[in-house]
């Protein structure tokens, strides 16, 4: 794996052996920023699933200002570590060593992006959307990448986000929430 585009594109991502985590693809990662953007400038992203980091590593190479990545395997740590320490600007990234819900309850601020792709995805997704909402952490133009298996079927609106973009690749689904 490697970064697609932008700053650090072309470098090498670290990934995790073995079936706790499952990294977005090239392709498919590539995909979700031609959908969403493909460049941005400025603006903050969280990566609440975190994995291997390569999707908020992409998110910041393409010009979000910084990153806050939530994992709480140790494994993925460690790789997330050494993925951000390859970008050679790890101030613009903060990794949080926990499960999902603890990070949620001590985010502050507001994110511009947001990336779910928890393992157990539709009840995780509307779930973490709905407090993502409660506790005012989404930017007024956010949009919420989720990835999920190309089975599951996420509602039409969440909260007060609707989907904007919806697309297969193989055997994933992406689907994008705005407000």
């Amino acid at each position: 794996m490697r970064v697609v585009s932008g700053n650090y594109g072309g470098r090498p991502l670290k990934t995790l052996d073995g079936q706790t985590t499952r990294p977005t693809s090239d392709k498919v990662r590539g995909a979700i920023f031609n959908m969403i953007g493909p460049y941005f400038e400025g603006g903050r992203v969280l990566d609440l699933f975190a994995g291997s980091g390569g999707l908020a590593i992409e998110a910041v190479s393409r010009g979000l200002s910084s990153a806050i990545l939530v994992e709480r395997d140790r494994r993925a740590q460690a790789i997330i570590r050494e993925n951000i320490a390859m970008t050679k600007e790890e101030k613009k990234f903060q990794l949080l060593t926990m499960e999902a819900n603890q990070a949620l309850v001590q985010l502050t601020g507001t994110f511009d992006l947001v990336f779910l792709d928890p393992p157990y995805a539709k009840e995780a997704i509307i779930e973490t959307i709905q407090q993502l909402c409660q506790r005012d952490l989404l930017a007024e133009d956010v949009m919420v990448v989720c990835e999920t298996d190309k089975a599951v079927h996420l509602p039409e609106e969440i909260a007060d986000l609707g989907i904007w973009k919806q697309k297969v690749y193989g055997i994933s689904k992406v689907t994008v929430y705005v407000r």
